[in-house]
């Protein structure tokens, strides 16, 4: 089976061949700069310049050497495709390795969608790849309220001030709408996956209750999820979104989710076996692999192996789960562990 063939079977819940990986799909997948150095010397694979496509969280273009490597089965649209040199100025590693990163860095919450330029890159990137084609779009509510009054203040207008709550995730989610429809327009027949992100949990527990999502973040959410399903029903959905929102996922579900990640299962209620004996046929796992924060940078390559083979017997069984550790691979993760963990993976199955 091809990747793309994989991850499809994995949202139609079939058996693949193999446990479809996801390496940098989404930059919340992705690998941090130095570790991604320090891995590529590992796998003796050559060295060059690390292009760092997202200066916030640090996270390196995985070249396709790296995804060839490992078999990866998905891959970030629009990732590799940028590196003329007008884009990119030189800066260096804390270790000394060359770097690329963006000349410019302009991380607007709602920037429009540059029509010519993506339906371009979506349409070279389809013919150069057989892997699954993720189209990272954004799309959060919470996140950008959070974002523009201060997570604090934002909670209590959901409480205090509902009708402002309203009315502000009402005209995010028309400027939302806009950007959708152009994306989709440009990208939608050359992509597999489309990315929302919106982190509302906690390690604990979700940021707010159901009746609160359901008031004020269901129906826009499910708004922009229909038009994708209905425009583009060959296009998956997954939502980015931590924690504990194991309170949530039914929500999630009835608004039109297919996929959700990185699947945080060392929150409180979000244990790996009960996620997928309730919401197996009905949503894709797309994570919860190995636990990235307290696991791999710590253990020996031999336990790596026990711990992702004992998630992947939990999760793998027909289909619903797509391989990735919970979140991003930071500096401090040796590159031996990184390499066992998704060789482990592949030869699981």
């Amino acid at each position: 089976m091809t990747g793309r063939q994989r991850v499809i079977a994995a949202f139609n819940f079939k058996q693949s061949d193999k446990i479809p990986i996801d390496i940098n799909a989404h930059p919340s997948s992705g690998i941090n700069a130095a570790a991604y150095s320090k891995l590529r010397k590992y796998l003796n694979l050559p060295a060059g310049p690390i292009y760092i496509y997202d200066p916030a969280q640090q996270l390196a273009i995985v070249e396709n050497d790296v995804l060839d490597y490992f078999d990866a089965d998905t891959f970030q649209l629009g990732c590799d495709l940028n590196k003329k040199p007008e884009y990119w100025k030189d800066w260096r590693l804390e270790d000394g390795a060359p770097c690329k990163i963006p000349a410019a860095y302009n991380k607007n919450l709602l920037m429009p969608v540059n029509i010519k330029k993506l339906r371009e890159t979506a349409a070279k990137t389809r013919d150069s790849t057989d892997r699954a084609i993720y189209g990272v779009f954004g799309g959060s509510l919470f996140e950008t309220g959070c974002s523009v009054f201060g997570m604090d203040n934002f909670l209590c207008n959901l409480l205090a001030a509902p009708d402002r709550a309203k009315k502000f995730l009402d005209t995010v989610t028309e400027k939302h709408m806009e950007n959708l429809k152009a994306y989709l327009y440009s990208a939608g027949k050359n992509i597999d996956i489309i990315g929302f992100n919106d982190d509302m949990g906690t390690q604990n527990a979700a940021m707010f209750s159901p009746d609160i999502y359901m008031d004020f973040f269901f129906p826009r959410q499910k708004m922009m999820w229909s038009y994708v399903h209905e425009n583009f029903p060959e296009i998956k959905i997954c939502l980015h979104c931590c924690g504990a929102v194991r309170p949530l996922i039914p929500l999630f579900i009835e608004a039109g989710l297919d996929a959700v990640n990185p699947v945080q299962f060392d929150c409180k209620n979000m244990a790996l076996d009960a996620l997928k004996k309730e919401f197996h046929g009905r949503l894709t796992l797309w994570g919860g692999g190995c636990n990235a924060e307290n696991m791999l940078p710590h253990i020996k390559p031999q336990d790596i192996c026990s711990h992702v083979k004992e998630n992947c017997d939990t999760l793998y069984s027909g289909g619903g789960f797509i391989f990735q550790p919970v979140h991003n691979i930071l500096s401090n993760m040796p590159a031996e562990n990184i390499a066992r963990m998704y060789k482990t993976v592949r030869e699981f199955a």
